[in-house]
């Protein structure tokens, strides 16, 4: 039997993110024995399962985001090698590495790091942050077993900064659709463009507001607008433009499903973070994709999107894809379907883990 600690998610029932999506997917698919064990945040659950599909639950008092989740995926690798005796550890992030060095003295088991999306890159960290966190990357890197990419652009890095090799890996974004996608072709396409994220400068999200409000052509976007700043300044910017309707987070399923199904084409502003959990799951509509230029997104969609760097050029994507015979989101769906379902990405994750 192979037991498997997955550290550095909110936890399970999945309810936040990429990484969270990812668990509750993998734990669905077992081989050779394997058994989960996944460390949750217990400030985010008050219903504390000590189980949940095939996976023992284990709660760590901390929250699992910002900068107390450096302290979370550290309380939680040292009990799974100490408290638990892993034999694998799936370390989802680089927050917590930081320890890697001191934990390999005593562990001599394998160790298998998705080192995300270069988080130290991220706009939103001061100077400090983002050294800290380049250097959890490093050591990850160093000291894990097997580095897991989930974008060539970032294998590419990882070999060019560390000269070593790594393991893309994607997200799946096929539960987007799930037990729905028979209504796709029955949904009424609304003429609009759509857009969903965090509302963040690294999402370009300025950029499409610009060229819509110059373009007058219509646009629905979903976002935290009223968390930060930048955020809050936009939308008082936008929220007079006729064609623009900026909504607040939703978290209903069957209104984001709809919001997604009668757009008639889709913008996807980041310019950060590898391969985007909302980009593959839109992939799996068949709609027309306009994506900033950027390595992660052109390895994601296979050159085969059209891309911008400004308002100008977004404006002229839209002009060009309206212009466009046939349906440029059928080749968004083949790729969606041979690289980015759940199953796909559950049985890579396998192959890692079960490998000698």
């Amino acid at each position: 039997m192979s037991l498997v600690n997955i550290i550095g998610t909110v936890g399970l029932p999945a309810c936040y993110g990429g990484f969270e999506t990812l668990v509750e997917n993998l734990v669905n698919h077992r081989r050779n024995n394997t058994t989960y064990e996944v460390y949750c945040s217990s400030k985010t659950y008050k219903e504390k399962k000590a189980t949940y599909k095939n996976a023992t639950l284990h709660y760590i008092p901390f929250n699992a985001n910002g900068v107390s989740s450096i302290i979370y995926d550290i309380c939680s690798l040292i009990h799974a090698v100490f408290i638990r005796k892993s034999k694998t550890l799936l370390v989802l992030g680089v927050s917590g590495c930081i320890i890697l060095p001191i934990l390999r003295l005593f562990y001599k088991h394998k160790i298998i790091t998705n080192i995300d999306g270069l988080e130290w890159k991220r706009d939103k960290w001061n100077t400090l942050a983002k050294s800290f966190l380049k250097l959890s990357e490093k050591l990850a890197v160093r000291y894990s077993d097997v580095v897991i990419a989930d974008n060539q652009a970032i294998a590419d890095y990882v070999k060019q900064e560390y000269g070593v090799d790594s393991v893309v890996i994607a997200y799946g974004g096929d539960h987007a659709v799930a037990n729905v996608a028979d209504r796709l072709s029955r949904e009424p396409d609304e003429g609009y463009a759509f857009s969903l994220c965090r509302i963040e400068p690294e999402n370009n999200v300025h950029i499409a507001l610009e060229a819509f409000a110059q373009s007058g052509k219509p646009l629905k976007f979903v976002g935290n607008w009223n968390n930060s700043d930048y955020g809050k300044s936009l939308k008082l910017q936008y929220s007079d433009y006729s064609n623009i309707e900026l909504i607040d987070p939703i978290y209903d399923v069957e209104q984001l499903f709809k919001l997604r199904a009668r757009c008639s084409y889709y913008i996807h502003g980041h310019s950060a973070g590898g391969t985007n959990p909302s980009l593959v799951e839109i992939m799996h509509f068949a709609k027309p994709l306009i994506a900033f230029d950027c390595n992660y997104n052109r390895a994601t969609t296979e050159d085969k999107a059209i891309y911008f760097r400004n308002a100008e050029e977004l404006i002229a994507a839209t002009d060009r894809l309206s212009a466009t015979s046939g349906n440029p989101g059928a080749i968004m769906l083949e790729i969606a379907q041979r690289r980015y379902t759940w199953e796909i990405v559950a049985n890579q994750y396998l192959d890692v883990i079960c490998s000698k």
